[in-house]
């Protein structure tokens, strides 16, 4: 099957191009680089640097008739989507309907959208929110990817187009950049590793952070790989259904660390406090029944063990 992987240089991109390849798939990969990484590419796909937003883009379709799009490249942080809504619309919604119009003009098949469980839905307390959970985003980013499900709704009326949306809980794994909230896991390992501080941002009623849904990467590319198959369509959340406060994870990853790093200093077992960022959310877990019934898809890393797996890949990158 061919494929087309728009962000396939970024960190959970890069993982489910390599997915593809190893199960004997063709693949194109679109990536500005911006946030990707030469390093992760695969060399036995066919590489675009190009932004999702450029009229070149289409062409490309056209000359590589793709028969499915998996749609990963995005402006992913929400404080600078806070900070700056307009480039978060530009990239998000803008770089998504020129991948449609190439999509229905020269023939894809499926399209493969990649969405935020956490972003989607907002503040969500109590139990796991499941796909029939009441949208309610309360970040620029949470917005800019609902309006893209509706556009996806839109073009499967309109022009038969198949879509599958997986909305992701917090992803983690090797390649990861220590940068914002979605990279936590990676900028508290690094930190460790480094014998840096950690900040943990919290709101004033719970100096142990927020509550998240932690995933592991490759069991997102086993998600991504179902996806592929012609009897799946739909929404669907990727997640553990296992919520973790801020503070639990930290102590996770410094457990792990000190493991392969005996000295740790003490100074490193608890991080410092600091306000909670605008576009934070206090809560957010998802609920993956469907996922489980429907595509026999489960995560199949706790987060101990998927959090010693990424270790892994941050020593032989860092050399310790």
């Amino acid at each position: 099957m061919k494929i087309m992987v728009t962000g396939g240089a970024g960190f959970i991109g890069s993982n489910v191009v390599d997915g593809y390849i190893r199960e004997g798939h063709q693949v194109i990969v679109v990536d500005n680089l911006t946030t990707g990484r030469r390093q992760n590419f695969n060399s036995d796909a066919v590489f675009y640097e190009m932004d999702i937003r450029s009229p070149e883009l289409r062409t490309i379709i056209e000359k590589e008739r793709p028969e499915i799009i998996n749609h990963h490249a995005a402006q992913t942080s929400v404080p600078v989507s806070v900070n700056n809504p307009l480039e978060d619309a530009d990239v998000n919604i803008k770089g998504l309907l020129n991948l449609l119009e190439g999509a229905v003009s020269s023939g894809v098949k499926k399209f493969i959208f990649i969405s935020s469980g956490g972003a989607i839905y907002g503040d969500i307390p109590g139990a796991p929110a499941d796909e029939e959970h009441r949208i309610e985003p309360l970040s620029p980013y949470g917005v800019s990817k609902f309006a893209s499900e509706c556009y996806l709704g839109y073009y499967r009326h309109q022009y038969a187009l198949r879509s599958v949306i997986l909305r992701y809980a917090n992803i983690y794994g090797p390649r990861q950049i220590p940068r914002g909230e979605a990279g936590v896991v990676a900028v508290f390992m690094n930190n460790l590793l480094n014998k840096i501080p950690s900040v943990l941002n919290h709101y004033p009623e719970d100096p142990d952070g927020m509550v998240r849904d932690y995933c592991y990467v490759k069991d997102v590319v086993r998600a991504n790989l179902i996806a592929l198959s012609d009897t799946v369509e739909g929404i669907y959340n990727i997640g553990t259904g296992r919520p973790t406060k801020t503070i639990e994870l930290y102590r996770i990853i410094y457990e792990a660390v000190k493991e392969v790093m005996p000295d740790l200093p003490d100074y490193l077992k608890e991080p410092e406090r600091a306000p909670a960022r605008p576009g934070d959310l206090k809560w957010s877990c998802l609920s993956v029944e469907k996922a489980k019934f429907q595509l026999g898809w489960t995560a199949g890393y706790s987060l101990s063990e998927g959090i010693r797996e990424t270790l892994k890949w941050w020593k032989k990158k860092i050399g310790k």
